[in-house]
């Protein structure tokens, strides 16, 4: 990559205002998603400066914005309740160094590899557990453990943001939990009204910085007695290096499958949003195995700072295409604007409550639910869309990788059954004795005994016609049955015609059946 395609004079005026805009959209959601993963805000904003700074000056998508994601908001928290924030970033080193080796040895396609009924439910999943857990957080009450205790107790969670009972019952007006649950509200309703009726002018202020700063008016003005955000002064003071001793942990089996899951889920995410930034600009197209290798090295960097992994995520990228950004200066600029912020202006960030960011995650979570995806599932059939809710209840209910992996099998036992689903239709004109035999569908070897079982119905003189217009496809096995019948069949006066159609020029070489074929 040349100097002058970063620094391009033409672009830097754009690329600095588009800088300025994602930077907004970044910086309240990367403290979100930090505490949604259950580690300081601190950590979520390391994550977005080396997705900014050095992801973006190397990445493969010039326009993509890489940083910390929702999607794995979930499976960071439960790695923390399950190991301890200390092995948060050992195992990140590990999943970046499995993306980066991925992206080296070109297997940045493969990645991609993933049926959209499986991608969709991810999406879904992590939205309602990150809907679940912070709704919690949006009345300054702790999620619990898991997403589905998380789900049944949000009753418990409405009754606080109402009206709290003491030991002995009482009601209590005006406790933090009811002021927390009105300042979540409030920032909903913001983020809602301002997307919808925003200024034209004012087009590229995103809704989610104008919720917090109107969240944070209120309560610095009143001086609201609930949780706000914890950021260090000293920025230093956020990063955990790995120990000798928690990188050895690394050769335990449990520990390698997150490392594992990690690396999976970051880089379908990653890939899959670049694939849908490349759709939304005219400029340079992704280079995946590029993008990939430089995923795994960002995320290197942040398990060696003990920081969130990141992903490119489509909400900020999309973001940087409509302010108008140019080239990669756009992202590395936006982290940029992070790392001035946290140095400058660490109090300020102190201001935000903590319910403010979680009803923006709550928000986020109901979108990540998309119903028209489902509508768009349904067309494809049954499967589909059991995939779907299979892989969605597997994520609620279990965990991420459990529900990722269930969809994956079921992707393949439906890729199985359509390889091998074959239909045969039988046509009988017993004056000419003539059969018409219709094969519809895959013929493989899977089939091979259904196959023989219908031939075998075949009566003695017979002319039977076999039509494979109707094929997807058909194997060498297949065909040598048909040929090795119409061998053993000539004795009894029983001819084989073949309708080839468009068959005819793909299994002509190496299928010959005897002197009674005739080609139509």
């Amino acid at each position: 990559m040349a100097i002058r395609d970063i620094f391009d004079k033409r672009f830097i005026t754009d690329d600095l205002l588009a800088s300025i805009v994602v930077f907004l959209v970044a910086l309240p959601l990367c403290m979100g998603i930090a505490i949604a993963s259950g580690v300081p805000p601190a950590r979520g904003l390391v994550t977005g400066m080396v997705g900014g700074i050095i992801v973006g000056a190397i990445a493969g998508s010039p326009l993509q914005v890489s940083g910390p994601a929702a999607g794995l908001a979930v499976i960071v928290a439960e790695l923390i309740r399950d190991y301890g924030i200390e092995m948060l970033g050992p195992i990140l080193l590990l999943a970046g160094l499995i993306q980066l080796l991925a992206g080296v040895f070109k297997l940045g396609q493969v990645f991609r590899a993933i049926s959209p009924a499986v991608i969709y439910a991810m999406l879904a999943g992590i939205g309602v557990l990150i809907f679940a857990s912070q709704f919690h957080v949006m009345v300054d009450d702790l999620p619990r453990a898991s997403g589905i205790e998380n789900l049944i107790s949000i009753p418990n969670a409405i009754y606080k943001g109402i009206f709290f009972s003491d030991a002995n019952n009482h009601q209590i007006a005006g406790t933090s939990h009811q002021i927390a649950a009105l300042i979540g509200l409030v920032s909903i309703f913001t983020l809602v009204v301002w997307d919808k009726f925003k200024p034209r002018r004012l087009n590229l202020l995103p809704g989610v910085l104008i919720a917090v700063v109107v969240a944070t008016a209120i309560a610095a003005i009143m001086k609201l007695p609930i949780k706000y955000i914890d950021v260090p002064a000293n920025l230093a003071s956020a990063i955990q290096l790995p120990t000798p001793g928690s990188l050895t942990r690394l050769l335990q089996a449990p520990l390698l499958m997150e490392a594992i899951a990690i690396a999976l889920i970051a880089s379908a995410e990653s890939l899959l949003s670049a694939a849908a930034v490349d759709r939304l600009h005219q400029g340079q197209k992704t280079d995946f195995d590029r993008e990939l290798a430089a995923q795994g090295f960002g995320n290197m960097i942040c398990g060696v700072l003990g920081a969130l992994p990141m992903t490119g995520v489509i909400v900020r990228s999309s973001v940087n295409v409509e302010a108008g950004g140019k080239t990669r200066l756009a992202t590395m600029f936006h982290g940029l604007w992070l790392l001035a912020l946290v140095i400058a202006a660490p109090d300020f960030l102190k201001l935000i409550p903590t319910s403010s960011l979680a009803a923006i995650l709550v928000y986020t979570g109901y979108k990540l639910v998309e119903v028209e995806k489902i509508r768009n599932l349904k067309q494809y059939g049954r499967f589909p869309l059991a995939i779907y809710f299979a892989t969605l209840i597997g994520i609620v209910v279990t965990d991420l990788l459990t529900g990722v992996l269930i969809g994956i099998v079921l992707s393949a036992v439906n890729l199985i059954y359509k390889v091998s689903n074959l239909k045969i239709h039988f046509e009988k004109d017993e004056k000419n004795q003539r059969i018409d035999m219709h094969l519809e569908g895959a013929a493989t070897f899977i089939r091979l005994p259904m196959l023989a079982k219908a031939l075998e119905q075949v009566p003695p003189r017979t002319a039977l016609h076999l039509h494979l217009e109707k094929l997807s496809y058909i194997d060498h096995s297949c065909l040598d049955l048909f040929s090795v019948w119409e061998k053993q069949q000539k004795q009894t006066g029983s001819t084989l015609v073949v309708q080839w159609d468009g068959l005819v020029e793909r299994y002509r070489q190496p299928f010959v059946i005897g002197r009674s074929q005739r080609a139509t």
